[in-house]
């Protein structure tokens, strides 16, 4: 099990995580670093616990909101899918009524045509 030696708030940590992995660690703890300078922005230096602790519920907030969104997007998607089995299956009644309109038409003009013949 690899280690990976990561920066949060200028104090490196090091971290196992599964092989392959590695890259991906790095990244995800850049991003609490980010949340954790964008805090001591704000508010300070007001301790490593309470510091990453509040940038964990910050990555927690935005983890929800995309869930939030994620879900309205499938809400969104079931409705326009079913908007679309609806407009096929009015396509498909209004095909078959056009086809018997169609025939319709074609046996009175053959009507007309055989009529037009034995004048």
């Amino acid at each position: 099990m690899p280690l990976v030696n990561v920066m949060v708030n200028s104090r490196a940590y090091t971290i196992a995580c599964d092989d392959g992995e590695e890259d991906h660690l790095r990244e995800l703890a850049t991003h609490v670093d980010s949340k954790v300078r964008e805090l001591l922005e704000t508010v300070g230096q007001v301790g490593d616990s309470r510091l990453l602790l509040m940038a964990a519920l910050l990555v927690t907030d935005d983890f929800f909101d995309a869930l939030h969104r994620l879900e309205a997007h499938d809400k969104e998607m079931g409705e326009l899918t079913a908007a679309h089995a609806d407009a096929k299956l009015k396509l498909g009644t209004a095909e078959t009524h056009a086809v018997a309109a169609l025939e319709a038409a074609t046996k009175r003009i053959d009507d007309i045509a055989a009529r037009l013949v034995e004048a």
